[in-house]
């Protein structure tokens, strides 16, 4: 009998800040980043020792300067994706309607621009992984699979 591996993977935390007029912030990768100059929204992996909620707390804050309280934070959605160079991620994605301050760009060397965008109709140049999620955001969808060979449990291939 063959012992299996346990299976690992980074996890990604996602916010999407939410105004009243429906459009979401993406930040537009610059520089030498994965992506470069395509949006995604604020976020990044967790750190070890993080909760979920403190690593969007934490992204939300360096990335664009806003103070969301926890409890502002509300799950959308979860996804399983596959990059096409066969890694795994699972991206954890809050959505909120409530921050304090004006966001901005707090990291010029890896963001060159801050855009607010309809969920519904995101940007052609969005990373596709965020182009997924917007998706499954906008459908009500609490999960997808994204860049699988074959998706099971629903979501997009």
């Amino acid at each position: 009998m063959s012992r299996r591996i346990r299976y690992r993977s980074v996890v990604d935390v996602m916010v999407l800040l939410h105004r009243t007029d429906g459009r979401v912030l993406l930040l537009r990768r610059a520089g030498d980043v994965y992506a470069s100059g395509l949006l995604a929204p604020p976020g990044g992996h967790l750190e070890d020792g993080e909760t979920v909620v403190e690593g969007a707390l934490r992204e939300a804050g360096e990335e664009v300067g806003v103070g969301i309280a926890p409890t502002d934070l509300e799950f959308c959605h979860l996804i399983h994706h596959r990059s096409p160079e066969g890694q795994a991620r699972l991206g954890v994605v809050f959505t909120t309607q409530r921050w304090s301050g004006e966001p901005r760009n707090r990291e010029p060397g890896k963001c060159s621009a801050l855009v607010w965008a309809d969920p519904g109709r995101p940007p052609a140049d969005c990373v596709p992984y965020t182009a997924a999620v917007l998706d499954r955001f906008c459908a009500g969808a609490l999960f997808s699979a994204h860049g699988w060979p074959t998706t099971a449990g629903g979501g997009t291939a």
